[in-house]
């Protein structure tokens, strides 16, 4: 395959001239009317964390190995690598120890804070007790990191063994076989459109990166995988992916309570009974403490805050008495989290590509832990697609990926997931958190997973669809914030250092789907996929400030760990709500901030009216985390 290594950057600079008119005469972009530039590669992964360098990775120790050349290109939407990761995070090596045997010799690695010591607390409002934790918990031989470093750090490798590594290019849009077949690339992004879609000076069409392998890393709920999971249908037979959103910051503790090595998870306050969910205390190296709070997505409440319980957990005594003395926070972040298991988990091919890493879901839940499989899946997913590109398709045939499905089934993934399937889903019951801790307790201590059941989500219920109505609820009255243990939500931002281009279109879609078309059928004679179809305008956020704050108090103004949603007052629009132009109801209008947004996928994922849709925006916006 003939195949041209023009750099990016440098195919865009030979297509600048194509657009100088239209950047004058700042016209309306039309896609459909671009040249664009276009590269071949072998395999495309979209995403830089954890799982897409690990295929890359191992993609070119594969062609050290054997001795055939592969092209591997991997698009990532931060400034950096690294920047937009976040975790926990403790990590198990295993993935680590297969994929670079020797890591622990290499002078710059960074999982340098082995844990010396695990404990689970639950929590009443005033006091704290030790609790049985499950065995997956307690282990050790794991390594409390920031996961942003140790990705930049794969990041260096992955460029040391020649992998194209290029951060600030989004991956916006799967790019189609012509008979619709499969995926044969992937689109980036356009750079210099204004907030109305039009050309500015500095406008560049994305490009495209055609692969023979396309590998979707993107992290939980990304926008390509949702995309290719409708498409092709690869949810069929599954039950639906369930989330929880993280909130966590990094502290610079007083010397007297650092404890190198600890990892502490708690359970109960502030949290009620009906309400999944935990908090952790990890110490991590050089005096650095990582604490958070998970909460369920199914949370039934629409006045929770998940911001505001972890900041009132910081005043429990325990972690009162963690951050005194003279003690700094440094770092504050928020991400969602797969929660669904094995159950949860998509077909993973699909022609021409597969959903890696938390594009498929592999975190387990009772370990809270999901890089080894990520990892892992990385690194099958890579010696699939390298013995597939052997084979020398026809011209535009998407590559057979089938063989990775096959290879994660049969691997301790597999096997990792399936002990601890029934442990989750044991916590949607009437009894709630007693009943989930009385059932997870018996399964992980005694039947380890041999049970012969499978706890299934028959009516397939979605986090959104658990959000009750504001008038079944008891709003939630949250202590005033009291700096510097606790403080408001843009004060914490701030410390992301998030940053979007203003003038660029809002990547924060308010969109209303038509019913889905038919996934592709693979015994068609014509396989086109449908093309999407949404209506988008002010009826559409009319109808969702009507039902999202007329019914769910705003849900998302409280739920958002960014402040990147408002209802507020609209003084002018209250006499024109008959109008078909007003887009406000009730006296009230939503407001986007989006620059603001940290890229954590919780309001596409919990909105009750499932009407937002988080889209990519500029490559390189967005968090610059690096402690996280």
């Amino acid at each position: 395959m003939l195949r041209r290594r023009t750099r990016p950057d440098v195919v865009f600079r030979s297509v600048r001239s194509l657009h100088a008119t239209a950047r004058r005469r700042r016209e309306p972009f039309d896609p459909n009317n671009v040249e664009r530039a276009s590269d071949e590669v072998d395999v495309c992964i979209v995403g830089g964390g954890p799982a897409g360098l690990s295929a890359a990775i191992r993609l070119k120790q594969l062609e050290q190995e054997k001795g055939r050349d592969v092209r591997v290109v991997v698009l990532e939407k931060g400034a950096e690598i690294g920047s937009h990761i976040l975790s926990g995070a403790v990590i198990e090596p295993r993935a680590l120890n297969e994929l670079l045997p020797d890591w622990q010799s290499r002078p710059d690695h960074p999982l340098t804070q082995p844990t010396t010591h695990t404990s689970m607390r639950f929590l009443t409002s005033s006091s704290s007790f030790r609790i049985p934790q499950p065995p997956q918990m307690a282990k050790l031989g794991t390594y409390i990191v920031s996961l942003s470093r140790v990705t930049a750090w794969l990041g260096a490798i992955a460029e040391e063994l020649g992998v194209e590594v290029y951060p600030g290019f989004a991956g916006a849009s799967l790019v189609y076989a012509p008979d619709g077949r499969g995926v044969l690339g992937v689109r980036t992004n356009e750079v210099g459109l204004d907030r109305h879609g039009r050309m500015k000076d500095a406008f560049e069409p994305g490009m495209e990166f055609r692969a023979r392998v396309t590998l979707l890393a993107e992290g939980a709920h990304g926008s390509l995988s949702k995309e290719a999971i409708r498409r092709f249908g690869l949810r069929e037979g599954r039950d639906p992916q369930t989330y929880g959103i993280g909130v966590k910051e990094v502290w610079r503790v007083d010397p007297a309570q650092y404890r190198p090595g600890e990892v502490v998870h708690t359970m109960g306050w502030p949290l009620d009974y009906k309400t999944y969910g935990g908090g952790w205390s990890y110490h991590m190296a050089d005096g650095l403490v990582s604490i958070g709070l998970v909460i369920g997505l199914d949370y039934e409440n629409p006045y929770l805050s998940p911001y505001r319980e972890f900041q009132r957990m910081k005043h429990h005594p325990y972690f009162r008495t963690l951050l005194s003395g003279n003690s700094t926070r440094i770092a504050y972040g928020a991400r969602t989290l797969n929660e669904g298991g094995l159950q949860s988990v998509p077909k993973l091919n699909f022609p021409g590509g597969a959903l890696i890493g938390c594009s498929a879901g592999f975190v387990n839940v009772p370990k809270i832990k999901g890089t080894h499989n990520a990892m892992k899946s990385g690194m099958l997913a890579a010696e699939a697609a390298y013995d597939a590109l052997a084979a020398e398709p026809a011209a535009d045939t998407p590559t057979d990926m089938r063989a990775y499905e096959a290879a994660l089934r049969a691997s301790w993934v597999h096997a990792d997931l399936h002990e601890v399937r029934n442990v989750r889903p044991s916590f949607r019951t009437p009894l709630g958190l007693w009943g989930g801790l009385a059932y997870s307790g018996l399964d992980t201590l005694v039947f380890r997973g041999r049970t012969p059941w499978t706890f299934r989500n028959a009516a397939r219920t979605s986090d959104a669809a658990h959000t009750r109505r504001a008038a079944e609820c008891a709003p939630i009255a949250y202590p005033p914030f009291q700096p510097p243990l606790s403080t408001d939500l843009l004060t914490s931002v701030a410390l992301t250092g998030t940053n979007h281009a203003e003038d660029q279109p809002c990547h924060l879609r308010v969109r209303r789907y038509r019913p889905e078309a038919a996934p592709v059928d693979a015994g068609a004679e014509d396989m086109r996929p449908a093309p999407e179809a949404f209506e988008e305008g002010p009826e559409v956020r009319r109808e969702h400030v009507r039902v999202n704050a007329g019914e769910y108090a705003g849900l998302l103004g409280r739920a958002c760990p960014a402040a990147v949603y408002e209802y507020v007052d609209d003084e002018g629009g209250a006499a024109e709500e008959k109008s078909s132009e007003t887009e406000s109801w009730g006296g009230k209008k939503l407001v986007i901030n989006s620059q603001n947004c940290i890229h954590c996928k919780l309001c596409d994922i919990k909105v009750p009216t499932q009407d937002i849709t988080w889209t990519v925006p500029e490559g390189g916006g967005g968090p610059k985390y690096s402690i996280t």
